[in-house]
């Protein structure tokens, strides 16, 4: 299906929310993201500029830099919804200290913020009332502490059972299943419950896909506040602490 200019379009089924009415940010950057790159390819940067609505067809349209994502319903202030470009190679040890184990990051899911306190609780990443099944269930809970006032250095774990409902359709995990991976736990390295953050732009690179049936290692790590932008690393490891996937995200802190 393509709007009137011909354009190729995506859409963001409601399933796939984040705060209540939007995209989950993962979720969404993914989905155009996979038309810039595959795993193993490169990596791409996404940059969200407004909520991604939910349900209807938006433009995929190409730029002088890569794609742009726009919303043809929109008022003009509300068009451009996102802008993908290749990225340079992300740093395989952007997770000070590395990968926990697959134990250490199951019983870290019992120290998940989010479980007593959580700003967007049918988020299809991190959301709590998310069935099994309905949504990827991370609670990543605390594994290291930062020594900063703020919280820097935190570091975030928890396991991810990659389940059938996200196979991309070769018994793996789709990318922007991978993609919506990486987003929460980079989040859930903050204070997200004292102080609600949504995401503005993710980097990601998908070294290779988790396959449907296995257990995965999900990590993030708080780098610096600064102001309203939070910064986080995420990386995706499977059993044996091999890196599959990596992320950088810069997150804007909303009013409350």
């Amino acid at each position: 299906m393509t709007p009137g200019n011909g354009a190729p379009t995506l859409t963001i089924p409601a399933a796939f929310n984040g705060p209540d009415g939007s995209g989950n940010g993962g979720y969404s950057a993914g989905l155009l993201a996979a038309r810039l790159t595959a795993p193993g390819g490169p990596a791409v940067q996404v940059t969200l500029r407004t909520p991604p609505p939910l349900d209807r067809p938006l433009a995929v349209e190409e730029s002088a830099e890569g794609l742009r994502l726009v919303d043809p319903a929109a008022e003009d202030r509300a068009r451009l919804v996102a802008e993908a470009v290749t990225a340079d190679p992300l740093d395989p040890g952007l997770i000070p200290g590395g990968p926990v184990g697959v134990t250490e990051a199951e019983e870290a899911r019992g120290r998940y913020a989010g479980l007593d306190d959580h700003p967007f609780p049918r988020c299809y990443s991190c959301g709590p009332e998310r069935a099994e099944g309905e949504g990827l269930r991370l609670f990543a809970g605390r594994v290291r502490s930062g020594d900063s006032p703020n919280g820097v250095g935190n570091t975030v774990a928890c396991t991810w059972e990659v389940r059938p409902e996200v196979d991309g359709g070769d018994v793996t995990a789709a990318l922007a299943q991978v993609w919506a991976a990486l987003d929460c736990p980079g989040g859930w390295s903050s204070d997200i419950s004292g102080r609600p953050i949504v995401l503005g732009r993710l980097t990601a690179q998908v070294l290779a896909v988790p396959p449907v049936g296995s257990t995965q290692v999900v990590m993030g790590h708080l780098e610096s506040v600064d102001g309203r932008k939070v910064h986080t690393g995420s990386a995706l490891y499977d059993g044996d602490g091999r890196v599959l996937a990596l992320a950088r995200a810069t997150w804007i802190a909303i009013p409350t």
